[in-house]
């Protein structure tokens, strides 16, 4: 399991109803990542992924895009030790 790892990441932007969340846990799962994403009431989406390091690196990087209709202003993220979260799941 120690190539695993976990990014705790903050997006900032247009990035609320515009289908961010439901993406971003359609893609985690095609690449076979674990963790969450939800809405914060500032606006932005924070999200949770665990899993292979360079899986969890790829969804890091297609944050900054996100979905087509997002307009992404900056992708904050902390890498941590993983939790052992088990699927993704859009949290509210």
């Amino acid at each position: 399991m120690s190539d695993r790892t976990r990014a705790h990441v903050c997006v900032s932007g247009h990035v609320q109803g515009v289908y961010y969340r439901a993406s971003t846990r359609d893609t985690a799962r095609d690449r076979g990542v674990d963790g969450w994403v939800r809405n914060l009431d500032d606006g932005r989406v924070e999200a949770v992924f665990e899993g292979p390091e360079d899986a969890v690196d790829e969804m890091v990087r297609w944050c900054e895009t996100g979905s087509p209709a997002a307009d992404v202003e900056s992708v904050d993220a902390e890498y941590e030790s993983p939790e052992g979260l088990d699927g993704f799941e859009v949290r509210w």
